[in-house]
């Protein structure tokens, strides 16, 4: 119950920080922007206080963990995949194209006469 609590709160103090925002008028637009950021910084803390904001942030954390576990490839070898995803893409756009051409040119200039 009082994790529906913070949730509530948190989403409260976004809506919040959203109203403030169109609420001062726009030639003050560092307290706009100002309104927003603190409605946004304290939902993210009440969002943190409540459990699963808790789970969020330990998600967060074991992602990270992961990423720095991944091998990465080497700078030569993504541009050479890169590359190859280019060149990959304009062939098939090619092939693409030469297909359309041709099933236009079979329909319209031989079966219908409208060349």
């Amino acid at each position: 119950m009082q994790d529906k609590l913070k949730l509530a709160m948190a989403a409260l103090l976004l809506a919040g920080g959203v109203v403030g925002f169109y609420l001062v008028p726009e030639s003050q637009g560092l307290l706009r922007a100002l309104a927003f950021v603190a409605g946004l910084a304290l939902s993210a803390g009440a969002l943190w206080l409540s459990a699963p904001g808790k789970a969020l942030v330990s998600y967060a954390q074991e992602s990270v963990a992961e990423t720095r576990k991944v091998v990465w490839p080497e700078r030569r070898e993504a541009l050479q995949l890169t590359g190859l995803v280019f060149l990959f893409v304009l062939v098939l756009a090619l092939f693409m194209w030469l297909v359309d051409s041709g099933l236009s040119w079979f329909f319209y200039d031989l079966l219908l006469g409208r060349g």
